[in-house]
């Protein structure tokens, strides 16, 4: 546990996914530039880096274009662009005659690797932070410091101190009220992971109308050419993703400006309005595959992929043999029991809530009339005056900061805002660069 000498970090990051990623790479750039030095550690459960591995699935791709990678749009001369991934890998020029700005999922995830491989001294792999806790001098009730316990793969408690904290918990998978991922019971997230567990399945049920679904429903139509695969979903059919020139502009960074200025109703507007560039959507190549093999189908006269649109699952239930499915078409009510290998949730995700972890700490978070965390434009959540360390979030301010919060697609630019938010508090509280021991 701590003690009078324990060192201080200027910075410590939960998580090592994406976002700290582009942090710790803003805060090497930003060193590289300025000559200052910010002393900076990652903690990761993960035991080693991973992104969404679950769901690289083959022949699937990014939505987003390379350009928004870690740093171009920060600083498109950083050497940790995608262009100079290309270049190391030897596939720049084959990259270009490929003719697309998206990049397979798989190649994205390998160009994160990359990326990530140079600060593994930074990064504690197999840390689970289990506490966060405020930390006041003697007979103070200022809070310099705090202190994040960390679980360690082998059990062992260990304590890191630091100046600023950045969370980075990214998204948890959301199963509907009742439902417990298990053998037979999926979230899509898992797919990868258990799909070597399943062996000539009869019937798999795929619930969800998103990206997630589709691909899903794609892969298992494809990998068991015997099978039956069942998408079920409330709408009447999978809708487009509005990624059009001029929508797209919600994702710009001087859109992070209008909308945190913006008044409460104009971002729920905002929000509703472009709700369609994000959730619950799908591309629409893969919408038109999807309904091509179902026509196909329907002319050879044996239909494995079947589309039960507007219907909901009302019912779940195990036995040995497999899992029994009531599907109730939502029109008429009739209900339909389905025997399946295996049901698949894709049913999206959440950001992890930032106060879970924070703990006792978090009572020094101040909160919007919505119930919200009060979030400052760089990213800083409002603390009581008496607390003196920055918290900051990556991925938890949708309701402050818009749509970018949670994607890729302004997360070279918000870590660079992070970055610098730092370095000048650094800079006010007279604290330059410290040496630390490990």
């Amino acid at each position: 546990m701590p003690t009078a000498e324990q060192p201080v970090h200027d910075l410590v990051g939960i998580g090592f996914g994406p976002s700290n990623l582009a942090l710790a790479i803003a805060l090497r750039d930003r060193g590289t530039r300025t000559g200052e030095r910010i002393d900076a550690v990652f903690l990761e459960k993960q035991p080693s880096f991973g992104w969404h591995r679950g769901m690289l699935l083959e022949g699937t791709t990014m939505q987003v274009s390379f350009l928004k990678d870690l740093v171009t749009m920060r600083d498109p001369t950083s050497e940790f662009s995608f262009l100079s991934y290309l270049k190391a890998r030897d596939r720049m020029i084959d990259f270009i005659n490929h003719k697309t700005m998206f990049p397979s999922r798989l190649e994205f995830h390998d160009y994160l690797e990359w990326a990530a491989a140079p600060f593994a001294d930074q990064v504690e792999y197999g840390s689970e932070v289990v506490a966060v806790t405020p930390v006041t001098g003697e007979g103070q009730e200022a809070v310099e410091c705090l202190d994040v316990v960390v679980r360690q793969a082998d059990g062992e408690l260990s304590t890191r101190r630091t100046r600023n904290l950045v969370l980075a918990v990214g998204l948890t998978p959301v199963l509907p009220d009742g439902i417990v991922s298990d053998e037979r019971i999926w979230h899509s997230e898992e797919l990868l992971d258990k799909l070597p567990t399943l062996t000539d399945p009869r019937r798999v049920l795929v619930v969800g109308a998103g990206q997630s679904a589709a691909e899903v429903t794609e892969h298992l139509h494809g990998r068991f050419p015997d099978a039956e695969v069942c998408a079920v979903f409330a709408k009447y059919g999978y809708t487009p993703a509005d990624d059009s020139s001029f929508a797209n502009r919600i994702f710009d960074p001087a859109a992070v400006d209008h909308y945190f200025g913006a008044p409460e109703t104009v971002k729920e507007r905002l929000l509703a309005y472009h709700t369609s560039t994000n959730y619950s959507v799908v591309d629409l190549d893969l919408i038109d595959e999807l309904y091509r093999r179902h026509y196909q189908e329907k002319v050879r006269g044996r239909e494995r992929l079947r589309i039960l649109n507007a219907s909901r699952l009302v019912d779940v239930a195990q036995d040995g043999e497999g899992v029994h499915a009531t599907v109730e078409f939502l029109p008429t009510g009739e209900r339909t029991v389905l025997e399946a290998d295996v049901i698949v949730y894709a049913t999206g995700y959440r950001p992890g809530d930032p106060l879970t972890l924070l703990g006792a700490t978090g009572e020094h978070c101040e909160r919007l009339p919505s119930g919200g965390l009060r979030i400052e434009r760089d990213y800083r959540i409002v603390t009581s005056p008496n607390v003196r360390c920055g918290i900051y979030v990556q991925g938890a301010a949708e309701h402050t900061h818009g749509l970018t919060s949670t994607l890729l697609s302004n997360t070279a630019v918000r870590a660079g805002e992070i970055a610098d938010a730092v370095a000048s508090r650094l800079s006010r509280s007279g604290r330059g660069s410290y040496a630390f021991s490990r």
